[in-house]
């Protein structure tokens, strides 16, 4: 069981987290890699999940899908507002799932994993974007397909998927991470070391 102070840290550094997630992701809106902004906010929630458990890693997921949920409605992400049209029920569900999910994973697997640090880490980061686009990706082959398949405009779907959609944008997002996310985490145990 956890003190009262580690409650309390646990609090404050989730509270923060939050505000990065939100800011972090208010300013990916005017970035663009194709139809779709990076998700710079993955490192905020890898973070929370590694430092305070997969529950923080999926709280700060589910923030992050809420302010993707805002920039949908709100026309910031045009491919997303046609599926957002096309069945909102689905598209909310999608954004707030698989930002919880890659919240929560990458707390599994850091827990899983934490004996090796560092290996925790970057297995940690890896599986954030990959639950976050895998999702997106299931989403678009399964309830979104016909939108997928007009998008493809007579190409393979499944292919325009993975070059169109997924490609550039999962890239950078997995580089991101892979290599900033051990960055911050030792940056953090040097600050715990001190305080």
């Amino acid at each position: 069981m956890l003190s009262k102070n580690s409650k309390v840290q646990k609090l404050v550094g989730t509270a923060i987290l939050v505000g990065i997630v939100i800011v972090l992701q208010a300013f990916a809106s005017g970035i663009h890699f194709g139809p779709f902004t990076p998700t710079l906010a993955l490192i905020p929630i890898i973070i929370g999940a590694i430092l305070f458990g997969p529950g923080a890693g999926a709280l700060l997921g589910l923030i992050f899908g809420i302010i993707v949920v805002i920039t949908v409605v709100s026309g910031l992400e045009p491919f997303s507002l046609i599926m957002f049209n096309q069945n909102p029920v689905f598209t909310v569900a999608t954004c707030l799932v698989k930002g919880a999910a890659a919240g929560f994973f990458a707390g599994i697997v850091y827990k899983a994993l934490q004996k090796h640090k560092y290996v925790g880490v970057a297995v940690a980061a890896l599986i954030a974007p990959i639950a976050n686009t895998g999702l997106f990706a299931l989403a678009m082959l399964t309830v979104f397909r016909n939108l997928l398949v007009e998008s493809a405009a007579g190409q393979n779907p499944v292919v325009f998927l993975l070059v169109a959609f997924i490609g550039v944008n999962f890239l950078f997002e997995l580089a991101f991470d892979i290599i900033l996310t051990p960055v911050i985490i030792r940056i953090i145990s040097a600050v715990k070391k001190t305080s």
